[in-house]
């Protein structure tokens, strides 16, 4: 139906050779894709007798072995074999012995930089079929495509539908002809093809549809975080819509940078009980915030930050005082941390990454060594940055699975004692209740996250010490204590659990009084198992004075800054001049509303 003549000299032309992104034929990206003689011993490709002439004229030009192309006798749609007796075709007569990649060469894709050979080994690790899928764009209808639904645990493919009718599933996960198939299973071709003798049924993605629901195959699925388009039978609208889709996205992508934002926290109540079965509440707040940018780039970047990554020094006094103010630990090793752990997962969990380096800087302003999470910020701002440059949604890695990725960068790659609390709050922003208890815990590895109307939250002061090198060793012994199950500290856990929900409760009815006495139980209740030598010098000064104008107060972390509220104007101010006047910062706290924060 094309009649303005610019694309007159594509006709008669096969898809798979018709021009992609950036101009590349579509086919080139695929064979560049699987040109890897340590990965693939062969790589064939199947044609017709009417567009075989074709596929050899490429074949000479791009170094693909001529004698690899197979051409299957047909030359019009009526006499077609069909791609699963294509396949066959093609096993049968090259007497396959090896496990296969099968991948339709004239499907579009929106980014081909991804690396084949993590896709190689996720099939190797799962011992079982693979199936490539992709997470559909708005507008994309399911009937057009072979549905998957995947268990978010195993990766296994617990239903297959080709071209389902709408409603039959809510899943928006597409499957593609992209799928590894070990030698043991070839076979199934043959028969299943013996029990489909109509040639519209002898397409993968009924195949695959038959290999899963009805012969119960283990076949899993890898995510690919990108978009395929061009699939079976399409006209020059499709092909001029997708190609000039893709081709804007990859410009976009391609040129700009990505800053994401985390904020600081304050713990309100129940900490330091979210390591422990425990209930906490907490609030992100807009005082404070790190920033992380990521942006692509030949080589793969860490840039350390000039003031907590320094390298050069004035003199060796400067080292000596920077040393002893700020320790050895900058923030450069939690972007590395971060970094190393989601390619850990993300391999683990058959996600696909695109073939891009990109250079990551930090900056932050949250206060080091207060207890204000300004270390689980950085990672969790990283984390953003990462998911977004690689086209992960939420569905990949959800949010209470992403507070324990963070939590576990820390513990587990960086050693830092840590409980679930600041990261939890982080992801979800805002004002969050957390319920840790340990039958949630340990069923579903997470517990129960709300979040909460943030104008349930009363205006709140913060106090932080300006040298913090006395802010003590929070959490001791309690620990080991409580793993050796210590009736003390095991009784002050649940308690820590019980004022959390009473300050759910105050705080959801206004009763604000209630929650500053509240506060005051939590402090004393922390203080009699961590003791004052565990808590600093400090931090007790902090609480003392504030405690002088009327004001509850209590820890917002592992120590080293205190939150307060105090109902009196009047003593507010009073109590504010005397901090400063005692060496103390101290601010009122703004809450990170997420509905409003300009910063993400």
């Amino acid at each position: 139906n094309e009649v303005t003549g610019l694309y007159s000299h594509l006709e008669g032309i096969p898809k798979a050779l018709l021009p992609g992104v950036g101009g590349k034929k579509i086919l080139d990206f695929w064979w560049e894709v699987v040109n890897t003689r340590q990965l693939f011993s062969e790589v064939y490709l199947i044609t017709n007798a009417d567009k075989y002439k074709y596929y050899e004229r490429w074949a000479t030009a791009n170094d693909f072995p001529v004698e690899n192309i197979i051409n299957d006798g047909t030359t019009t749609g009526e006499t077609r074999l069909g791609a699963v007796a294509d396949l066959e075709l093609l096993v049968r007569s090259k007497k396959f012995s090896d496990d296969v990649l099968v991948v339709a060469g004239d499907m579009l894709c929106e980014d081909l930089n991804f690396d084949i050979s993590e896709v190689i080994k996720f099939f190797k690790f799962k011992k079982g079929e693979l199936a490539i899928y992709y997470e559909m764009e708005e507008g994309e209808k399911s009937e057009t495509r072979g549905i998957v639904e995947v268990c978010p645990c195993t990766n296994r493919i617990t239903k297959f539908y080709e071209k389902p009718s709408p409603n039959i599933t809510q899943s928006r996960l597409a499957s593609v002809v992209f799928y590894c198939f070990r030698a043991e299973t070839l076979p199934t071709l043959g028969e299943y093809l013996e029990g489909h003798p109509d040639v519209d049924d002898r397409v993968l993605g009924k195949y695959l549809e038959w290999l899963i629901n009805k012969d119960k195959a283990p076949v899993f699925g890898m995510k690919l975080p990108t978009g395929f388009q061009l699939i079976g039978n399409v006209g020059l609208s499709e092909y001029k819509k997708w190609l000039s889709h893709y081709s804007a996205k990859q410009h976009g992508s391609a040129v700009k940078s990505i800053t994401c934002c985390s904020y600081a926290r304050i713990g309100i109540m129940g900490n330091p009980s979210d390591g422990f079965y425990g209930k906490t509440i907490a609030m992100t707040i807009s005082n404070f915030w790190a920033d992380v940018t990521i942006h692509e780039s030949k080589k793969l970047v860490l840039v350390p930050h000039p003031l907590n990554d320094p390298t050069e020094f004035g003199s060796l006094q400067d080292l000596h005082g920077i040393s002893r103010k700020e320790g050895y630990l900058g923030g450069l090793r939690l972007l590395q941390a971060t970094c190393k752990k989601f390619y850990q997962y993300c391999s683990q969990q058959g996600i696909a990454l695109a073939k891009r380096n990109f250079t990551l800087k930090y900056d932050t302003n949250i206060p080091r060594q207060v207890g204000l999470a300004g270390s689980s910020a950085i990672v969790s701002a990283t984390l953003k940055c990462l998911m977004k440059f690689y086209d992960l949604t939420d569905d990949d890695l959800q949010k209470p699975l992403r507070a324990s990725f963070i939590l576990n960068v820390e513990t587990e790659e960086l050693f830092i004692t840590a409980g679930l609390q600041d990261r939890v709050v982080q992801v979800y922003e805002g004002l969050v209740y957390m319920d840790f208890s340990k039958e949630l815990m340990e069923t579903r590895g997470y517990g129960n996250y709300l979040n909460m109307d943030i104008s349930c939250a009363p205006q709140f002061w913060l106090a932080y010490l300006g040298d913090p090198s006395d802010s003590g060793k929070i959490h001791s012994n309690v620990r080991q204590r409580w793993l050796n199950g210590d009736s003390d500290v095991v009784a002050a856990m649940k308690a820590f659990a019980e004022l959390t929900d009473l300050a759910k409760t105050a705080m959801e009815t206004r009763n604000f009084p209630e929650l500053a006495e509240l506060m005051n139980k939590n402090f004393e209740l922390r203080r009699s198992i961590y003791t004052d030598a565990c808590l600093g010098n400090g931090n007790l000064r902090m609480v003392e004075l504030g405690r002088k104008y009327g004001s509850a107060v209590k820890l917002p972390g592992s120590g080293g800054a205190v939150i307060g509220l105090c109902l009196d104007p009047d003593n507010l101010v009073d109590l504010k001049k005397t901090f400063q006047e005692s060496g103390f910062v101290v601010c009122d706290v703004v809450p990170c509303d997420p509905s409003t924060s300009l910063k993400k």
